[in-house]
């Protein structure tokens, strides 16, 4: 007989930071409780599990009684924990030294909730770079676990990832287990008794391997799987499929449940490797502009429907996460404002900087906000929103101890465009000085929000499969037995139409002016020497020339428009203002005590010299006020992006016009930001 196969079988569970508490109650519900409770069943199914730091917190402080039952099955043995950077950032992205931190407040904070300091780490969306290595090696993690197809593009075959490798940077060594694709689409999508005759197929190979390591069904992927995604649980929990795969498991005289720990430390490495930098083979195309994507998937299908692709695909090979920071500009400019921040809190002398500084800047890390593939992520106002709230926070705890000029300008996306940015300790803008002359980030440090946290609308790759004009009509794409994985379902979660497709053809700021409908050109005009208060741009001698001024005073941003020559042209501007309740209930225009409407619906009036955004959920409001009376009119700004549950329309923020004919020489604009 064979020896067992060893089952290495892992799970990891995340939340965004800033997500919805009905979210969480969910995902706890049909999840992490059903979950846990089914395999404390079965004390000899051993396991790997992996919580975020924050979801950790959240669910010590509501569901204590879970927590218990994990803290139990890691006393007792079965449980094993793995650790990771504490908020869930992609490593390769932060510097270094907040790898460090990151990655030791988890493994103590695990060490102190739940009685284990792990040894093995979950890598974020198993993005892997050579620099991550020295980080994790110095905190004492001995191994990590990347997909199959890291390997399959270093040259390995298939044959060859039933154990672990070793590789090594800057003098510190670092052992890696291939987590097998088969088994991360069979588990939990196929009937358990297939996955469970996969596993025991292996065993065979035993029997060939002479004095190579003994043969481990590697598997580690997310939690959500096992209730969360769409069918899952009631596969997973009401028809009975994790019993029944946990049963079969332990019945079975070719399986074998083992620790990675336990395996790592009676098995031999299977040598030296060292992996390029990639993700799984999705995230490969995800993370490429709409057009390159579209050519890489067709490539895809074609050496699908040509019968070479599993032969040849680790030449395939697509983009590497870092390109969501260059294919979205408000994903770049959101880590770049981190990086700065981080570098500020950094310089600070060591008995300055405290442990809340240092948790602002860390859940600013958190890898969601900051990238779009099969979820939402970028495209969740909510999520960005929570990064924001953190930079800014911690951006007003460094302004404490260490105060910054009212005005500075320097290249903070790295771009090849300078910004200049004005505060006064209560307001921040922060402005382009390229021919828009408007701003990227309006900031109210009292509410720890960004006005300007807005998204462009851009092609992206899977806008071919939409169902326009459609909602609700769902293909699973799966002909066989068990149920589809979410990478395989098209539907339509909204009624979508053509227009809501078309990408912008400008930035979605504040203060985007136009002419007669056309983009006007405006010109940085340098400060008068001494003189910081204001930034002012101009267009060319062209009739009529226009002098546009920002400035702010306390809690108001004041923007001047000048004329200079006859026309009757009208002169319009477009403001976009991220209101946190989007279209829900919570936001509403009001005048004179009179609720006009909400924010996710059109609105429109004449002659209006003041309105007031009122949002519950920013616990504040807006007021705009016009020196001479305007044509107004207010609508939502979509976005459609993909998710789980399908093709979706998420508001990004209220878009309001502002008219007027250019024979007013003079009109101001303000705005006046209210805390509750």
């Amino acid at each position: 007989m064979p020896r067992p196969v060893s089952l290495l079988f892992g799970v990891h569970a995340h939340q965004p930071i800033g997500n919805f508490p009905e979210v969480l109650a969910d995902a706890h519900l049909r999840c992490y409780k059903p979950f846990l409770e089914v395999l404390f069943r079965y004390p000899d199914f051993h396991f790997a599990v992996h919580f975020s730091g924050w979801l950790l917190d959240y669910l010590f402080e509501h569901y204590p009684q879970d927590m218990a039952l994990l803290k139990q099955m890691v006393k007792r043995g079965q449980a094993e924990l793995f650790g990771a950077g504490d908020t869930e950032p992609v490593l390769a992205v932060i510097p270094n030294r907040d790898r460090l931190g990151q990655i030791e407040t988890l493994s103590q904070k695990l060490a102190a909730k739940l009685g284990q300091r792990p040894l093995g780490a979950w890598l974020t969306e198993r993005v892997w770079e050579s620099t991550v290595v020295p980080s994790l090696a110095d905190c004492g993690i001995r191994y990590v676990i990347v997909d199959d197809y890291h390997f399959l593009c270093a040259g390995k075959t298939t044959a060859q990832l039933y154990g672990f490798y070793t590789t090594e940077e800057d003098s510190r060594k670092l052992d890696i287990f291939p987590i097998s694709e088969a088994l991360r689409y069979k588990l939990p999508f196929s009937p358990a008794s297939d996955a469970i005759a996969y596993i025991e197929s292996l065993a065979d190979m035993n029997s060939q391997n002479g004095d190579n390591p003994h043969i481990a069904a590697v598997y580690f992927d997310d939690i959500e799987k096992f209730g969360i995604w769409p069918e899952t649980y009631q596969w997973v929990y009401e028809q009975g499929w994790l019993e029944q795969f946990v049963q079969g498991v332990l019945a079975s005289p070719g399986i074998s449940t083992c620790h990675y720990r336990d395996y790592h430390a009676a098995e031999k490495t299977q040598g030296i490797i060292y992996l390029p930098t990639t993700s799984y083979i999705e995230m490969n195309e995800w993370t490429l502009p709409a057009e390159s994507a579209g050519a890489y998937a067709d490539l895809i299908n074609r050496s699908k429907s040509s019968g070479w692709f599993e032969h040849k695909k680790p030449f395939l090979r697509g983009g590497i996460w870092k390109n969501f920071l260059s294919r979205y500009p408000e994903s770049n400019w959101m880590h770049k404002r981190m990086l700065g921040l981080s570098a500020r809190l950094a310089a600070l002398p060591e008995n300055q900087r405290t442990g809340g500084m240092q948790q602002k800047l860390y859940a600013a890390q958190a890898n969601d906000a900051y990238w779009h593939g099969l979820f939402g992520g970028l495209y969740l106002p909510h999520l960005r929103r929570a990064v924001y709230n953190n930079l800014i926070a911690l951006e007003a705890m460094l302004d404490t101890c260490a105060p910054r000029p009212n005005c500075m300008t320097q290249d903070i996306d790295l771009d090849g465009t300078k910004e200049t940015c004005l505060q006064n300790n209560s307001l921040q803008i922060i402005l382009k000085l390229n021919r828009h002359a408007s701003i990227v980030e309006f900031d109210a440090y009292s509410l720890n929000h960004n006005f300007g946290d807005t998204l462009q609308r851009q092609k992206e790759h899977y806008f071919h499969k939409i169902q326009l004009n459609g909602a609700n009509s769902t293909d699973t794409g799966n002909s066989g037995s068990g149920i589809a994985s979410a990478h395989d379902r098209t539907n339509n979660k909204h009624i979508i139409q053509a227009a809501d497709l078309e990408p912008d053809d400008h930035p979605r700021n504040l203060f985007v002016d136009r002419l007669d409908g056309t983009l006007i050109d405006y010109q940085h005009v340098a400060a008068d020497s001494g003189k910081t208060s204001t930034i002012r741009f101009q267009t060319d001698d062209a009739a009529p020339q226009i002098h546009k001024q920002f400035e702010l005073m306390h809690n108001r941003l004041s923007v001047y428009y000048r004329f200079s020559g006859k026309t009757d042209k009208l002169f319009s501007t477009e403001i976009n203002l991220a209101m946190p309740s989007c279209d829900g209930m919570g936001g509403r225009f009001i005048d004179r005590n009179d609720t006009l409407g909400g924010f996710g619906q059109l609105l429109r009036l004449t002659n209006m010299t003041e309105v007031i955004l009122d949002d519950t959920a920013l616990e504040g409001y807006v007021t705009l006020k016009t020196s001479a009376p305007v044509q107004f009119c207010a609508q939502p700004h979509f976005t459609v992006s993909q998710s789980e549950n399908g093709f979706e329309k998420v508001m990004q923020a209220v878009t309001l016009l502002l008219e007027w004919p250019v024979q007013e020489e003079e009109l101001t604009i303000t705005l006046e930001v209210h805390p509750k």
